[in-house]
């Protein structure tokens, strides 16, 4: 009884692995329960948590040592090697008292040789109508290389058992989409034969019982209202051509207070009730369902009762129990910013996802926000004081903001690409249109008044890619330079000049419309991002619609390049551009360890007047700067170029380059129920105007040259940002603080701003 007390009392300080040749020791740690008291910052024994228990008893309690926890610790190491194809790879352990009750845990690993795959075969298989089936399914297999025959790979790689699984997994879901619906895992299996010359090295024959073969059987769905009351009291049946063959039907039952047209229920069966069992086909149906966004999938079976599927009749029927959820809803959320300052703002949305019985979306939103900006940040573009050579000092101010929309979506493809809609590269489809109505306060300008119109086409190809497809974006954009900036350009260049003129055509109201087409590629979790990629890449052309009109309709036969304003929202005619676009996003995370992550993301983007437009728009450009960009520098304030804040510029730019890094390490783990990180992050990158971009004075000299993009000289403009900030992360949010010195700052030269910037934001900055 004294020996398991004195057992239980030894705290596990230190765990080592030692032998692991090709097993890292941070893989070895997942496998393992055997655990010591969290280090801060990964300094050995250093445990701060548990030093505040042993005094104060709050922290975290000690580490005991546990040693049936060790043994099992030792099988899972054992299973995991043999999984790897090391068959002989053995484990021990040693655990050394080097002070009273502080113990060392070593796990000594002998990893042995590793088995290697010398074939790969397959018997078994059911015959094809189509010759052609079974070659391309074995094609692309993860073994498939030289064909030693018709059914047998010469593979000549490490043993390892989940690849093998997954063939054997790839396996059943080739057969059950294939009509032979009882197949199961164990109707596959991977007989492994020694080599005679090589007991290392094994040949692997998957042997194949796919048993009979099924068609889809009927259809029956019922879908209850939001109270599931099971009152069906409205019913219709669908039979023959097109919707199954001859013999089947698809039953309907539905409450009357679920609001829902039984042709909605039924264009979500992607099969045909009488032809081939098709689990993929079965599987992407529940899929539609669930992706309509207004009701909940209860169960989807293949039996009525739920249970296994009668394999004794050749035909399989399906069940879906559904159920509509409320059909109206409101909500109202409060939310802090930092733009220029700190600001705080409230938002209010209407939902009805259910609008016509179609499950469309119709969502009407309103948002306003005030922002408190200081006198330092508005002094960076007040005029300067011609005597002292000072920018004057103005007083602290408000910006205002308010948003007004409206979003009306449908969960398929409309006009017109309704025709796409049962191909196999759609899984899922969205058609939105959205109108919004806006004002706000910038730095620079003011906006009087933005209306916005998207007509948007959403394609979710897979788990990774989707398709997003602008048909028509036209913005109708009406902005004012702030008073300050205009007194800044009328003291530099006089009233009259050439160069204010140019600065504000950029402010007069436009017309912008583009077409853009963009390819996500994504593998991450999109809040915590530590492990796999994600990318966008994008390609636009604008300035097609009002381009149209001014030929067509407003001056036809006759090209101005304005356009009278619509509404009388403007006194001023509508200037526009047309010019092409294109950006790429990369990001790639790396799991170093089970505590760190490093993140990299690489950006480019470059647009291009084009035919006789001279600029591009004011809204369609790339600017730099900001808690999510280049940390160190405000939004918009970054470039173009080297072109100090001090200088006048015409904003944005028609070329962005930009590289981050950040390394993110958990210190403590579940204080306030959130995952403490500190990083490390360097920002470095710019805008440039575009080749096309010029700036004229009044004695003919151009003004951009020390922001236009050069290929022999952009590298020495891009400005680097780096420094250390704390991540809180919860479950579904994280709340980011960084605190940034500007390493090359494009005005004072590399190392010489020692001054800190700090910024705030939600989510990783990428």
């Amino acid at each position: 009884m004294d020996q398991d007390n004195t057992e239980s009392e030894k705290v596990v300080r230190v765990i080592r692995f030692s032998g692991n040749r090709d097993v890292r020791n941070g893989t070895l740690r997942t496998l393992v329960r055997t655990d010591n008291n969290r280090e801060f910052l990964g300094i050995p024994r250093f445990t701060p948590w548990y030093y505040l228990w042993r005094v104060f008893r709050v922290g975290e309690s000690p580490a005991y040592l546990d040693r049936e926890m060790v043994g099992n610790d030792i099988e899972r190491i054992e299973v995991y090697y043999e999984n790897l194809g090391y068959f002989e790879a053995s484990v021990d352990t040693s655990i050394i008292e080097y002070r009273e009750n502080r113990v060392e845990v070593s796990f000594i690993i002998d990893e042995g040789p590793r088995s290697e795959i010398n074939t790969v075969s397959y018997t078994g298989l059911p015959e094809f109508d189509n010759p052609d089936r079974i070659p391309g399914f074995l094609g692309d297999s993860e073994f498939a290389g030289d064909f030693l025959n018709d059914s047998t790979f010469a593979v000549n790689e490490p043993y390892e058992v989940q690849k093998l699984r997954r063939e054997q997994t790839r396996i059943v879901n080739f057969l059950k989409n294939h009509g032979y619906a009882a197949v199961q895992r164990d109707s596959v299996r991977a007989l492994a034969k020694p080599v005679d010359d090589d007991p290392n090295a094994y040949d692997i024959l998957f042997s194949i019982r796919p048993g009979s073969f099924y068609t889809f059987g009927d259809v029956h769905i019922t879908l209850s209202g939001p109270e599931g009351e099971g009152n069906f009291d409205q019913s219709e049946e669908f039979s023959g051509e097109p919707y199954t063959t001859s013999g089947h039907t698809i039953y309907i039952s539905k409450e009357s207070s679920a609001q829902t047209r039984f042709s909605l229920l039924n264009e979500q069966i992607r099969y045909t009730p009488g032809e081939m069992f098709d689990q993929s086909a079965y599987l992407r149906s529940v899929n539609s369902f669930q992706n309509l966004g207004m009701l909940l999938t209860n169960r989807f079976a293949l039996s009525e009762e739920g249970s296994a599927p009668d394999y004794s009749r050749s035909d399989i029927p399906t069940y879906f129990d559904l159920q509509t959820i409320p059909k109206h809803s409101i909500r109202a959320e409060f939310f802090g910013m930092r733009r220029y300052g700190f600001g705080t703002g409230v938002g209010l949305n209407y939902n009805n996802n259910n609008l016509r019985g179609r499950a469309d979306n119709l969502t009407l939103g309103i948002n306003t926000s005030l922002e408190y900006v200081t006198s330092n940040t508005l002094s960076e573009i007040s005029p300067i004081d011609e005597e002292t050579g000072e920018r004057s000092q103005t007083g602290s101010t408000i910006f205002q903001s308010y948003e007004v929309r409206a979003e009306y979506t449908v969960p398929r493809l409309n006009f017109p690409f309704q025709v796409f809609r049962d191909r196999s590269w759609v899984r899922s489809a969205r058609t939105r249109y959205a109108l919004s109505y806006s004002q706000s306060n910038q730095l620079f300008f003011d906006i009087n008044s933005d209306i916005r119109f998207n007509t948007r086409y959403e394609i979710t190809h897979s788990d990774r890619f989707t398709s997003l497809f602008d048909l028509i974006e036209m913005d109708i954009i009406d902005t004012d330079p702030s008073s300050q900036f205009l007194q800044n350009l009328e003291n530099q260049f006089g009233e009259q000049s050439i160069v204010l003129a140019r600065i504000n055509e950029d402010f007069r109201p436009q017309f912008s419309s583009i077409i853009r087409y963009t390819l996500r590629n994504r593998n991450t979790n999109l809040i915590k991002r530590n492990f796999g990629y994600s990318s966008e890449f994008s390609a636009a052309i604008g300035g097609n619609v009002p381009y149209l009109l001014d030929r067509f309709v407003f001056s036809p036969g006759e090209i101005k390049q304005t356009l009278p304003s619509p509404f009388g929202i403007s006194s001023n005619a509508l200037s526009y551009s047309r010019f092409l676009k294109f950006s790429a996003d990369y990001r790639r995370y790396f799991d170093l360890t089970d505590n760190t992550v490093f993140a990299l993301r690489g950006f480019a983007g470059f647009a291009q007047p084009i035919f006789d437009s001279e600029s591009i728009p004011l809204n369609r450009r790339f600017f730099a700067g900001g808690s999510n960009d280049i940390r160190g520098w405000n939004p918009f304030r970054l470039g173009p170029g080297s072109i100090s804040p001090d200088e006048v510029r015409v904003p944005g730019g028609e070329v962005k380059l930009a590289a981050y890094k950040e390394l993110r390490q958990i210190f403590m783990r579940d204080v306030l129920n959130a995952q403490w990180h500190v990083a490390w992050h360097t920002d470095a990158g710019n805008v440039w105007y575009g080749p096309r971009s010029s700036l004229l004075d009044d004695d003919g000299n151009e003004l951009l040259n020390d922001g236009r993009f050069y290929i022999d000289r952009f590298y020495n403009q891009i400005a680097v940002g780096s420094g250390f900030g704390l991540r809180l992360d919860w479950e579904f949010i994280v709340a980011r603080f960084d605190f940034t010195f500007r390493v090359h700052d494009l005005d004072r030269g590399w190392f010489e701003n020692r001054r800190g910037y700090f910024s705030f934001g939600i989510g990783h900055s990428f």
